[in-house]
């Protein structure tokens, strides 16, 4: 199988990292709740929506140190590795932050990905090539259905059924947080050994 992944809130888990940024820079109260929405909101609320986008910038930026890989992610690309099924990850992120500092957000999210061994012949075995990060959501679903997916997993509903997603590819949706209980079109997963059950037969 040809096996096709998303970056962001898929392979990267972001739970409590933007109220630790936030809270370091001065930017939100402690006592703030700690989800992504509330420091979003906050912020918004008192007026100071650029500092909401520098922050991103900063965070998928310079401070990819205080992400983890959803658990299983790592074992499962190592499985289907391992089993023979190419894996490719294809994310829709810009090069640059909007606002702030030009970090560099491609490098940033490879360096996340040699850091946990994505790129380690002895822990995964991906090949920097198999990696993709595109500029544009149409680049996007181009390069899903340029690499020939049998099945493509992310955590967006609204990405998987857009009219341009490939129809030769499986959408698989990873709702850890049970964001789309609703959702029928697609199979929805909550967990990365979920996700090996369904695709690889059993835990990664």
């Amino acid at each position: 199988m040809r096996i096709g992944i998303d970056f962001d809130n898929t392979i990267a888990c972001y739970d409590g990292v933007f109220h630790r940024a936030a809270v370091e820079r001065g930017l939100v109260p402690e006592t703030l709740a700690c989800d992504k929405t509330s420091i979003r909101n906050y912020l918004r609320g008192i007026g100071r929506e650029d500092d909401w986008t520098e922050l991103q910038g900063y965070i998928y930026g310079l401070r990819m140190d205080l992400v983890s890989p959803y658990p299983g992610a790592i074992d499962f690309m190592r499985a289907a590795c391992a089993a023979g099924h190419d894996v490719f990850i294809v994310s829709h992120k810009s090069r640059h932050p909007y606002i702030g500092e030009r970090h560099d957000l491609h490098k940033a999210a490879q360096g996340f990905l040699a850091a946990h061994g994505v790129f380690d012949a002895d822990r995964v075995g991906l090949a920097r090539g198999q990696c993709y990060f595109e500029l544009t959501l149409p680049e996007k679903l181009e390069r899903i259905a340029a690499q020939s997916c049998d099945m493509f997993i992310d955590d967006l509903p609204e990405f998987l059924a857009e009219p341009a997603f490939p129809a030769t590819t499986q959408a698989i949706l990873f709702d850890p947080e049970n964001h789309y209980p609703d959702e029928r079109r697609f199979p929805r997963l909550a967990s990365w050994s979920e996700i090996s059950g369904h695709i690889l037969g059993s835990a990664a």
